[in-house]
Order: structure tokens, then C-alpha cells, then sequence
């Protein structure tokens, strides 16, 4: 039995910053807290995830209050 889906949105009720990991975590069904973790051991590596996260903050909807 699968879970239903829920659309991708920023969690502003439980947001640190703008709600992106929040959202993706209560998306995919992952812990928030190991979310942040792991986003910010990779601004470390190169890459554009701190651009990738920008993006997603101005691009994602807020849940819905």
C-alpha cells in the first residue's frame, strides 16, 4: 500500500529558513533534521546547492495555512 501523493511544497510551519528541506521531507517521507544535515555537509562539495536551494525557495509554493 502506497502512501497518497501530496504535492511538492515549502513547510513554512516548520521552516528553518524558507521551508525547501522541510517541504522535500515531508514529501519523500524523510527526517527533516537528517535533511538539513546532509544539504549542509554538501555545500561543502562543489556544486550549486546553496543556487539549487534559492531556486527552489522562489519557486515552490508555501503549503497551504
Amino acid at each position: 500500500m502506497s502512501l497518497p501523493a501530496t504535492r511538492l511544497t515549502r513547510d513554512t510551519r516548520h521552516a528553518v529558513i524558507g521551508g525547501v528541506c522541510a517541504g522535500i521531507a515531508r514529501r519523500y517521507g524523510l527526517s527533516t533534521t537528517m535533511l538539513r544535515v546532509a544539504f549542509v555537509i554538501s555545500c561543502v562539495l562543489p556544486g550549486p546547492q546553496f543556487l539549487a536551494y534559492l531556486l527552489l525557495w522562489v519557486i515552490l509554493p508555501a503549503d497551504p495555512a
